[in-house]
């Protein structure tokens, strides 16, 4: 780990809140790179990470934007790009939206990021060497009406993106975060979204790393009352692709709907693990997670539903599909329920198969061919994911996800 902890402290040292970095670090250190004997951590491949292939990266690169890049920056209205983890750009001036970077320690829960993530060893990884939080603030009764775009570009080396999105009273706004690039790199973004009462936040995260890139991300809503966080994650890109999403309804009304979607090849790894947190009467959340694996790929999908004594009348629901497209994929889904109040609706399912033998015989009898027919049927699973996207945005992460599908090698026949 040479490497990687001699740039780390470089990188620290250099930094103007260095003490604050210093102390997460040490709390880094004290608890060690997870293992597969913690619960959390048993189906990663954590036997192939080694921090010290990696090097902290003490300023930004400027790599080419790739043409999905480019056509996504082209449907937004505002662009903020980041590379290696440092805001490059802000983007020109949207009336009510305002971006700032931020140094501070400070999580938007209210609490300082080391004690907020102090049982998190990756994410106490960005707190310490996270350039700096890109902070996106909407202004109260503002409706933006173009997608605001997060371009985060990895080279090489690893990378802590650290975005924090403010989401004033009453005002709505939707926001990409597309990750590329990461070729060999370590990947480690965590956000958080805090919306205030009555606001409305429409959040796409969509990841595309390299086959080789680690990911292992983090992300945290606030919602306060009747607020609504509408979420769709999406991941396609990464070695080992982690992300771990939560939502915490701390008003009265608030809402929370996640969709959590990815396609599996190669060796590659899925590993999204959910919680749906409720503290206040009269909230609900909805989650729907789908993903396909083929090849020799291997997903994993850990929910929590956690309902807090006084949170009444409130109504959860998770439901998680996987798909088999090789007799050599593995998928494991776990849902968990933990609920201490009575007054109140959930419900969980999950599914692990193949494809349906009757549905594909009823598009071959009708002259479709086998290959044709299975495509088909996988494009429709996901169908029912991208279709809650912007329409700016569905057709060209449609076409995206297409253009992976066609690469898959191994179908089972």
């Amino acid at each position: 780990m040479t490497t990687f902890a001699d740039s780390a402290s470089r990188f620290i040292a250099d930094r103007p809140d260095a003490a604050t970095r210093r102390l997460a670090w040490s709390v880094f250190e004290a608890a060690g790179l997870p293992t597969t004997t913690d619960e959390v951590w048993r189906y990663a491949p954590l036997g192939d990470l080694d921090l010290g292939h990696f090097e902290v990266p003490s300023a930004p690169t400027d790599p080419p934007d790739s043409d999905f890049a480019a056509q996504l920056c082209q449907r937004a209205g505002l662009v903020v790009r980041v590379v290696d983890g440092f805001c490059v750009s802000t983007g020109d001036v949207v009336e009510g939206v305002n971006v700032e970077i931020d140094e501070s320690s400070e999580s938007l829960a209210g609490e300082t990021l080391v004690r907020r993530y102090e049982g998190d060893t990756f994410a106490l990884l960005n707190v310490a060497l996270a350039p700096g939080a890109t902070v996106i603030r909407v202004a109260a009764g503002v409706n933006v009406r173009e997608p605001v775009v997060v371009l985060n570009e990895s080279t090489a080396g690893a990378s802590f993106p650290r975005t924090q999105i403010v989401v004033g009273r009453g005002a709505s706004v939707t926001v990409v975060e597309y990750f590329e690039g990461g070729r060999d790199a370590l990947v480690v973004p965590v956000s958080e979204y805090r919306l205030d009462d009555n606001a409305s936040l429409q959040l796409i995260t969509y990841q595309r790393l390299d086959s080789t890139a680690w990911h292992v991300a983090r992300t945290t809503g606030f919602l306060s009352r009747d607020a609504r966080l509408h979420q769709a994650i999406v991941g396609l890109g990464a070695h080992y692709d982690r992300a771990r999403n939560d939502a915490e309804m701390l008003g009265a009304g608030a809402a929370n709907e996640l969709r959590t979607t990815f396609l599996g090849s190669g060796n590659q790894v899925h590993d999204f693990r959910t919680r749906q947190y409720h503290v206040a009467p009269r909230t609900t959340s909805t989650l729907l997670s789908k993903g396909a694996v083929a090849d020799h790929s291997r997903s994993v999908y850990t929910g929590l539903i956690e309902i807090e004594k006084g949170a009444k009348r409130t109504d959860a629901r998770q439901t998680n599909h996987n798909l088999l497209l090789s007799p050599n994929a593995h998928a494991d889904s776990v849902p968990n329920l933990d609920i201490r109040e009575n007054d109140v609706m959930c419900a969980h399912a999950s599914s692990v198969g193949p494809l349906d033998e009757l549905q594909r015989w009823y598009l071959e009898s009708r002259g479709v061919s086998r290959h044709d027919a299975q495509r088909l049927l996988i494009q429709g699973f996901f169908y029912e994911m991208l279709s809650a996207l912007p329409s700016e945005l569905a057709e060209l992460v449609e076409s995206d996800v297409a253009s992976v599908l066609s690469s898959v090698a191994e179908v089972i026949s």
